[in-house]
């Protein structure tokens, strides 16, 4: 009887170094919504008139594995996409990395986010990874009134 609890629970041992093992090094965030997925920081900029100039959003993402955001990004305003170049920035630590996004949007772009439906980005890893999310309601109302100021 005692073999057969030893054996039991060395095998739940080793499911359990495994299955964490596993978990730890793979991203399996399930959301629905950009900034559920990532820290945002969306700002808008005004000249001296205070005619709106631009915008842009800083996006922190924390994860486990080593993956590097790539420059690039995509905004899709009511569908329509707007190709974007990105500054990246990686922070490695010993349990979770950080990576950070940096876009300015295109001055063209501000009037449809203004009157927008439906914001998205979409943004890439070098290991082959996209993440396509919206923003929520509520986030987009704070985006459009930071752009409305």
């Amino acid at each position: 009887m005692r073999k057969i609890f030893f054996v039991v629970g060395f095998f739940f041992m080793l499911v359990g170094i495994f299955g964490f093992s596993y978990t730890w090094s793979h991203d399996h965030r399930k959301t629905e919504f950009l900034e559920e997925y990532a820290t945002l920081e969306f700002k808008s900029a005004r000249d001296e008139k205070g005619y709106l100039e631009g915008a842009n959003l800083s996006l922190w993402d924390y994860r486990f594995d080593k993956a590097q955001l790539l420059n690039k990004a995509i905004i899709f305003i009511d569908g329509v996409p707007w190709e974007l170049d990105a500054a990246t920035r990686q922070t490695l630590s010993n349990r979770q990395n950080e990576n950070k996004l940096f876009l300015q949007f295109p001055k063209s772009s501000l009037r449809d986010m203004l009157t927008a439906k439906e914001i998205r980005l979409k943004f890439y890893y070098d290991n082959g990874q996209s993440i396509d999310l919206p923003l929520s309601k509520n986030e987009l109302v704070t985006w459009q009134r930071k752009l409305r100021w």
